[in-house]
């Protein structure tokens, strides 16, 4: 049986890959813009970015509420999500600040790509 809960989660897990899906497709189009130096932050990053930070708070959020509803349920792993919430946040904030710019530098976007892999990567492995 498919409660409230897992529906709003299940649905909340779909919009966060969007945004991943978003973020990270608009990095990879950017790389070859590199080269000639014109890369920029363009909307897709933007939207991205922000979908996935407000998509994995109320992640966290619904995970919380079931893990009151249930009082076997496993205990969520905090430090974890505190250091996701972390780097998100920077790749939040480095394409806020960066969205205007005409052009970027080829260290920021990597740093923005970057962290978005490694936020991928601590999901997964950690």
């Amino acid at each position: 049986m498919i409660t409230t809960a897992t529906l709003l989660r299940d649905s909340m897990l779909v919009l966060h890959f969007v945004g991943l899906a978003s973020l990270l497709g608009g990095f990879l189009v950017q790389i070859k813009a590199l080269k000639p130096g014109t890369a920029k932050i363009i909307p897709a990053m933007i939207h991205g970015a922000w979908t996935m930070l407000v998509t994995g708070l109320l992640l966290v959020g619904l995970r919380e509420w079931m893990s009151a509803l249930d009082p076997n349920a496993a205990e969520l792993d905090n430090i974890k999500i505190a250091v996701k919430s972390i780097v998100v946040t920077l790749v939040v904030v480095f394409v806020m600040i960066n969205r205007k710019k005409e052009t970027v530098k080829s260290s920021t976007l990597a740093l923005i790509g970057g962290l978005t892999l490694l936020n991928v990567v601590l999901a997964v492995f950690w």
